[in-house]
């Protein structure tokens, strides 16, 4: 029986092939702007961030970035509309798909000794913190992998976003102390997709001994979170119902994570990390209003001109002077793109390590807040949190 073409597409990608070359095609390929082209053949290779398309004439070869999502749809109409056959490899087996003259479709997998070389150099295939084909009962909840460990085809937008995440941590996590137990706190941690994790890497990956506390004000999320860390079995993970603004922690703070925290609960969330010494500092803000209501930019005015570019900027300033502040208080700071989950498609990560900063560094990051305060008329939450004494207080070297 003759099956259906799309669903031989979805047969061949979910075996996760890293190279699928189309060749015989039938006619030309129309491409938008730059007239009509004729390919001879089509190669797709899988990169680290989605596929690549080689699309070859006689003479030259054009590449296409199609994104990890854009490499099917592009094969099926290639296949409909052009090529007549289409052959892929997975490292242990050959995929081959033909197309008669007649239009009936047919579907070959066969072990292949010669498969060809994957691409390599700076586009090699990415070995990621939280490897495929390891059991990792949070991801499988959440749907990036199945219960084999292996990645969801469609979900590996996400595994990335996630294993950027880790990597993010990674890069510091050395940093942390070694001479007790480690405590980290989520503040707003929702429902803690990223804690868990989280928990998992410093747990089962780093070997540390941890206790993290989630913090959020929903009673149901809470109760689902703490379900949730008993069912892992995650000793060390702890969700409690409470406000960022007047928490206190039982236990030294190593590490602060704030994703999401609206507006200026980030700045609450930062001034506690100060406050309490904590080694690392990683947080996502969002929803940055608070300098958007007070611009007002005399000798800038085209910038507020326009309520979305006032917006935007407003939101930018916002960040910047926070990693000032940070960097005022003692802390290496820098400002990360941050590819999120659930929100935006792209924020910005503050991370922060504590550390000896020199007092001219110190002196500079506070010099260009009051700049931008006064060019603005602007009155950061983090700014007043941190008076300039207590931020030299928890800037001084332990």
């Amino acid at each position: 029986m003759e099956q259906n073409l799309q669903q031989m597409v979805d047969a061949l990608f979910g075996a996760h092939p890293y190279k699928i070359i189309l060749s015989n095609p039938g006619k030309a390929i129309p491409d938008e702007g730059h007239g009509v082209r004729r390919y001879r053949k089509i190669v797709l290779n899988r990169l680290d961030g989605g596929w690549q398309a080689e699309q070859y004439t006689e003479k030259q070869v054009f590449h296409e970035n199609l994104g990890e999502d854009g490499a099917e749809a592009f094969l099926l109409e290639a296949l409909s509309s052009v090529f007549r056959q289409c052959n892929a490899w997975d490292g242990q087996w050959e995929f081959t798909i033909r197309i008669s003259r007649g239009g009936k479709a047919s579907f070959q997998k066969k072990r292949t000794a010669q498969a060809p070389k994957e691409k390599t150099g700076h586009d090699r295939k990415k070995r990621y913190i939280l490897e495929e084909g390891t059991v990792i009962p949070p991801l499988t909840d959440m749907g990036i992998f199945t219960s084999e460990g292996k990645v969801v085809r469609s979900m590996y937008d996400k595994y990335r976003q996630i294993n950027r995440f880790v990597e993010l941590i990674d890069d510091e996590v050395d940093s942390l102390p070694k001479d007790h137990k480690i405590t980290v706190i989520d503040f707003g941690c929702g429902k803690s997709y990223l804690t868990f994790i989280l928990y998992y890497y410093l747990t089962e990956l780093r070997g540390l001994d941890v206790r993290i506390i989630g913090l959020d004000l929903k009673e149901d999320v809470i109760r689902n979170c703490n379900r949730t860390a008993e069912r892992y079995g995650y000793e060390g993970l702890h969700f409690e119902l409470g406000d960022i603004n007047g928490y206190e922690c039982p236990h030294p703070v190593d590490m602060v994570l704030s994703l999401h925290a609206c507006d200026t609960a980030t700045d609450y969330a930062l001034y506690h990390a100060v406050r309490w010494k904590a080694k690392l500092i990683f947080s996502v803000p969002c929803c940055q209003h608070e300098l958007n209501r007070q611009m007002k930019g005399r000798e800038l005015s085209i910038l507020t001109r326009y309520g979305i570019v006032q917006e935007r900027t407003a939101a930018l300033m916002t960040d910047a002077i926070r990693g000032n502040l940070l960097t005022a208080c003692g802390y290496k700071t820098q400002l990360l793109e941050f590819v999120d989950l659930s929100h935006t498609p792209k924020n910005i990560l503050i991370r922060g390590v504590r550390t000896v900063i020199p007092q001219s560094v110190k002196q500079e990051a506070r010099r260009e807040v009051e700049a931008l305060k006064e060019a603005f008329g602007f009155r950061p939450t983090l700014d007043a949190l941190l008076s300039p004494e207590e931020g030299r207080r928890a800037g001084d070297a332990d």
